[in-house]
């Protein structure tokens, strides 16, 4: 969910913050739901009551909604993984499924997060074949600039990424295939 948050606001936030004439938008993203839509001095409110400022308050509104879903999309993911623990595996395919995002959200590709999701489905379908294609198509994904938080509260790319996200656990995956998914998943020798 940090990261997702952390991606969003890289698509609003270039340098480090500063009040804007429409508004502090990293200060505006990281309101919760209620005062974001509900209160009339914050939020997306406060912005288009500012001059010049509807269409900025139409792009906060958006980046603040793909943030949501984003983290309904990470609840539902982590929903699929406590049943695929559990050997629910058919509700698990079923949460992991609802839990695929569309191609692009936040101005960010979605299709890693995607062949993630395709590969953890494989593997619980005991399909090898598919599990092997999902993670040569996560394997190819760019890796996504992130921008991590500074003390300052200012955003600096982060240069820490050097393989796309996921792929130690798609690897560990197909290393223990065999094996239960709590063992394949959470278990450090599938991964090492």
């Amino acid at each position: 969910m940090v990261v997702a948050i952390v991606i969003a606001l890289a698509a609003v936030v270039q340098s480090p913050a500063v009040e804007a004439p429409c508004g502090d938008e990293v200060q505006i993203l990281n309101e919760d739901l209620d005062t974001f839509d509900q209160d009339p001095r914050k939020g997306w409110r406060s912005v288009v009551a500012r001059t010049n400022c509807r269409a900025k308050a139409a792009e906060l509104l958006r980046i603040y909604r793909e943030m949501l879903q984003m983290r309904l999309d990470s609840l539902a993911w982590h929903e699929g993984q406590v049943l695929a623990e559990l050997g629910r595996v058919t509700e698990a395919i079923a949460i992991f499924q609802q839990a695929k995002r569309r191609d692009v959200v936040l101005d960010q590709p979605q299709e890693g997060w995607n062949a993630y999701a395709d590969a953890t489905i494989a593997f619980l379908r005991r399909d090898r074949i598919a599990l092997q294609q999902a993670r040569k198509r996560l394997a190819a994904t760019p890796i996504a600039t992130t921008m991590e938080r500074q003390p300052d509260g200012s955003f600096r790319p982060s240069s820490s990424a050097s393989r796309p996200p996921n792929l130690d656990v798609v690897d560990g995956l197909i290393k223990c295939f065999d094996r239960s998914y709590a063992e394949a998943y959470g278990s450090s020798s599938c991964r090492s």
